[in-house]
């Protein structure tokens, strides 16, 4: 391996992430940098079992802490989503040194309880965007994704940020619904918020979307972009309304601009939306 290695360390703050895909994102980035330019590394706790989970709680955030405080590691690449992440991030954010914070960090899903908390403790350097896991389907999104990680530029990201030229931040919708209220939330006034959802009910979507334009703090924000809402779960009588519909019913109500779609979501075709 050469001497000035950029080295990315992946690190599962929550479910369990099997050694085959692992092994499958390390032959990825034997293929696209065979001169070791950029590498990867699994922290071990990636593949321990703890029911749901890639380790118990303790496990997965000392193993975040680990990597994230070390100045060997480079940056920090989320493994996958799941559930996880909310159960530790309170613990692991007042432990994350000045190394640390220089970091850039990236992933999405449920990974967006710990970017929550970090962007809201002023941690500059975070997005929604691919996870480790994603690299094995599909190339231009893996090289847009490590392009950031390792320069913070990048081809890859949503377009509708250079039209907006506003700070922006993108959740799913159950994640950021999940964190508002709590210690994790940050300020997004002046935001544009972008959200996305994958394996829920429309009716449910809607009853997220009242819950979070209900919220005072969320009114705040510059405006709602939606990206895509996909396996939407079947449900008994059909609800009537595409996503778009439910999205823009709330924001009329909450008198939140809606401000048209984003280019993200539970997909390989997701895009990149840093923090701020």
């Amino acid at each position: 391996m050469i001497a000035n290695t950029f080295k990315i360390g992946v690190v599962c703050a929550s479910s369990r992430f099997p050694k085959a895909r692992a092994e499958a994102v390390r032959a990825w980035f034997a293929e696209h940098y065979p001169d070791g330019s950029v590498s990867v590394v699994f922290h071990p706790a990636c593949f321990l079992k703890h029911g749901h989970f890639a380790g118990d709680d303790r496990a997965r955030a000392e193993a975040f802490i680990e990597y994230a405080n070390d100045p060997r590691i480079d940056a920090v690449w989320f493994a996958r989503g799941g559930y996880g992440s909310c159960r530790i991030a309170e613990a692991v954010i007042p432990r994350l040194n000045a190394v640390a914070r220089k970091k850039r960090y990236m992933g999405y899903s449920d990974a967006g309880s710990l970017l929550a908390g970090m962007y809201k403790a002023g941690f500059k350097h975070l997005a929604h965007g691919p996870m480790a896991s994603d690299s094995v389907r599909r190339d231009d999104t893996a090289r847009g994704a490590v392009a950031w990680l390792t320069t913070g530029a990048s081809d890859w990201l949503e377009p509708s940020l250079a039209i907006d030229r506003k700070p922006a931040v993108a959740f799913n919708l159950t994640i950021i619904d999940q964190l508002v209220g709590t210690a994790l939330e940050p300020d997004l006034t002046g935001h544009v918020l972008m959200i996305e959802e994958v394996s829920e009910a429309l009716y449910r979507v809607d009853r997220m979307m009242f819950h979070l334009t209900g919220q005072a703090s969320i009114r705040k924000v510059a405006g709602i972009r939606l990206g895509r809402v996909s396996d939407v779960t079947p449900n008994d009588p059909d609800f009537g309304l595409t996503p778009e519909e439910i999205v823009r019913y709330w924001c009329a109500r909450s008198g939140i601009p809606y401000l048209g779609p984003a280019d993200i979501g539970h997909d390989r075709d997701n895009r990149i939306v840093p923090f701020g």
